[in-house]
């Protein structure tokens, strides 16, 4: 089986990855003659800036500026040259990948393409070349695989997910997910600019809900204005930046006092809400009742839901 993502095979098939080569590199005031790999590529910018050229047919290239964070994943056969310009240089981290038949005990691409539709519309639209951004997703995940194949390939093998443990397996079907996810959001960003911005906003949120947040300091997270935060926000989730921070504040307290033995006056501090009696007001606003009646509601309702066994009597 050749290397490319694009067989139909991969969609129909047991097959998972096959590594060919993976590794770190620093490159300063470098030019790399035009090159093909039998395997798919990523190529993932850690640090500096550099330049790929990329052959798209006999007669014409594309030339690509890459900078800190960004990736360029190149399909199987596809002449490429890496450029460093004079006085400058970049980190990379490269693997090369294929397939073979699946052995593991991790998903195989057919199964994760049937369960999810981003990775079957990443499989089903072929390109030569494609640069990414990363918001740091995609870098953990590489990291952790180039790790776990150091562990299981040292002999200086090809390695596949059959031959490295369920890992191995694991970690690439979850760089499969991401990938197929960022190219989501590049195509609907190309359309619809907005959707980035609220996307990165509520991430923000669901990471920051536990301290003191303004709406100015998500602006600048995700480095657009305020006011047109505000607006393009409440115009995506039918809500207002505030309004949808403290919603998520009053899930993740029903969650603490339902699943855990926190005391419900501590509730407040583990929410991101130094007032306590704010909290109250807010998670009775929310919930309809205070965070003692949430509480012990659950807790009646556990002992009632409880069916005696024989083990009881």
């Amino acid at each position: 089986m050749n290397g490319s993502l694009f067989q139909q095979a991969l969609l129909e098939g047991e097959y998972g990855p096959h590594f060919f080569a993976y590794y770190y590199k620093q490159w300063n005031s470098y030019t790399m003659a035009y090159h093909q790999h039998h395997s798919t590529e990523i190529m993932y910018l850690i640090s500096g800036s550099c330049i790929v050229d990329v052959r798209q047919d006999a007669n014409a290239e594309e030339r690509y500026r890459l900078k800190r964070g960004e990736l360029i994943m190149l399909d199987a056969n596809v002449p490429h040259r890496l450029i460093v310009e004079e006085g400058t240089s970049c980190r990379m981290l490269n693997v090369e990948f294929g397939f073979t038949a699946s052995t593991g005990a991790a998903p195989s691409i057919a199964r994760l393409a049937g369960e999810e539709e981003d990775l079957a519309a990443l499989l089903r639209m072929p390109f030569r070349s494609l640069v990414l951004p990363d918001p740091e997703e995609v870098f953990h995940v590489l990291k952790s695989l180039v790790l776990e194949l150091d562990r299981h390939g040292g002999d200086g093998e090809a390695r596949g997910a059959g031959q490295g443990g369920i890992m191995i397996g694991l970690l690439f079907a979850e760089l499969l997910l991401r990938l197929s996810r960022l190219r989501r959001e590049q195509l609907q960003t190309s359309q619809q600019p907005s959707q980035l911005y609220v996307r990165r906003a509520i991430e923000f949120l669901h990471q920051n809900y536990d301290r003191s947040i303004q709406v100015k300091e998500v602006a600048a997270e995700v480095s657009v204005h305020p006011g047109y935060l505000h607006r393009i926000f409440r115009a995506h989730t039918g809500r207002t930046l505030t309004d949808y921070l403290n919603m998520l504040r009053m899930e993740k307290a029903k969650m603490l006092l339902g699943q855990s033995e926190i005391p419900v006056a501590e509730i407040a501090d583990y929410v991101g809400i130094s007032s306590r009696q704010y909290f109250h007001l807010l998670f009775k606003k929310y919930t309809r009742c205070t965070p003692v009646e949430y509480r012990n509601s659950i807790e009646r309702f556990s002992w009632s839901d409880h069916q005696p066994t024989a083990t009881d009597r």
